[in-house]
């Protein structure tokens, strides 16, 4: 994620699911990029994202071709959710990009089914370099001995607020604060802003709920690939902020909705909002309101259960260029001007070359002393078996549901873990 965008419309993801399924066996040199008669190579390369990512990421695209004229790069991008159902569709058909951005909830998932290229041969054929990373990067997209991702930025969640608000409330966010504070400070936020809820909705983000359960000694994932968490659990979290929603202190959901593709705190609806922190560089290009980053809320007043993740560029096995697919992504991590385009779009930089490069001003500024401040309390990710992707989704998709009042609270709980097992194979 991150990580990935959980404010997305979850729906799509399953439906080439099956068709993708089959693809393990074809997974070999066909698809992909072309040739040309000029000696030229394309490369079709595709990732998410908002248009300000999109206009970073061509400049960087350009700087690529003319340090590698041979190579020409087609590019494309979606929204998070969107990407993914374009993703699957094209390779059920056999024609995925040849080079994307992926992350590390999905690497298990099409590595599994062959769809990822081991990037271990080209790194000893000397055309992508694992050396230079931060904090054992180099090592993120490691799967069971196969190399199918390299990171190009991490990141970590983050409580986003508005400090006017929060201030003219009489709220203090601290380090070591509980859910009990961050509920009711949300009560007294909306209390005394009279244009904003105290807090966007978000007991659909499944990465926030995993922090939760972390804190109190479980986890989303099981390191067996199930559910870490009962029905009981669920219902407990999802009621909770219910609860909450129905006082009028959260954003409902269907004002939600109508903001979309913005989050509800970069429409200026909420005052506090949480996601993963590089969304701060995002959020500053949607609204003029001044946003801070603060510590994540605690069961206990000292675990957050963080943790670093990573976006990567993967390529597809079906590539015809892998040469020039490990050549493209060595360029976008290690590049130095490559970093200063990108700032922390991505997260922090992955490489030292582009950590280096790259002078954090503004909002960027703003991550790097978040990044700071919880680097001691980070802890090792959660595992993120096949099938992740489909238990995000449905997560996503069954709480709105509830917000919008269109299943009961037992129904919802219910309906997830039918179909949550059912894409865990558990």
């Amino acid at each position: 994620m991150g990580a990935g965008r959980w404010t997305a419309r979850a729906r799509g993801v399953r439906a080439a699911a099956a068709a993708v399924a089959a693809l393990g066996l074809l997974a070999t040199g066909c698809g992909g990029g072309s040739g040309s008669g000029d000696g030229k190579v394309t490369i079709r390369y595709s990732w998410w994202g908002a248009k300000d990512r999109a206009e970073l990421i061509q400049k960087t695209v350009k700087l690529f071709e003319k340090e590698h004229p041979n190579i020409k790069v087609k590019t494309d991008f979606s929204e998070y959710t969107d990407f993914w159902s374009k993703f699957n569709t094209q390779a059920a058909g056999g024609n995925a990009p040849d080079v994307f951005q992926n992350s590390y909830a999905f690497l298990r998932k099409y590595g599994d089914k062959n769809l990822l290229l081991d990037l271990n041969g080209q790194a000893d054929a000397g055309n992508l370099s694992l050396k230079g990373f931060r904090d054992g990067l180099e090592k993120a997209g490691d799967i069971d001995g196969k190399l199918l991702g390299v990171p190009v930025g991490a990141n970590t969640f983050a409580f986003f607020y508005n400090p006017d608000s929060y201030r003219k409330a009489g709220v203090t966010v601290k380090d070591g604060w509980t859910w009990d504070d961050f509920f009711a400070a949300a009560k007294k936020v909306r209390k005394s802003d009279g244009t904003r809820y105290g807090a966007s909705d978000n007991a659909n983000v499944m990465y926030l709920y995993d922090l939760y359960l972390r804190q109190n000694g479980k986890a989303f994932f099981t390191k067996d690939d199930k559910l870490g968490f009962t029905k009981d659990d669920l219902a407990e979290w999802w009621g909770r902020w219910q609860q909450h929603a129905k006082a009028d202190e959260l954003v409902p959901g269907k004002k939600s909705e109508q903001a979309k593709p913005k989050a509800s705190i970069s429409a200026d609806l909420s005052a506090s909002e949480f996601t993963w922190d590089n969304f701060l560089v995002r959020f500053a290009a949607e609204t003029k309101t001044t946003l801070d980053l603060g510590p994540i809320p605690t069961t206990d007043g000292k675990r957050t259960g963080q943790y670093l993740s990573s976006l990567m560029l993967s390529g597809s096995a079906r590539t015809q260029h892998p040469k020039e697919v490990a050549q493209f992504i060595d360029f976008m991590t290690h590049d130095p001007e490559v970093g200063k385009i990108m700032g922390y779009n991505r997260g922090i930089p992955a490489t030292t070359a582009q950590y280096d490069a790259y002078q954090p001003q503004g909002v960027d500024a703003k991550i790097a002393a978040y990044e700071k401040s919880v680097s001691a309390k980070l802890e090792p990710i959660t595992p993120h078996p096949a099938g992740a992707d489909v238990a995000e989704a449905a997560f996503l998709r069954i709480y709105a549901q509830v917000a919008l009042g269109q299943t009961s609270m037992g129904k919802a709980v219910d309906q997830f873990f039918n179909e949550a097992e059912s894409a865990l194979g558990s």
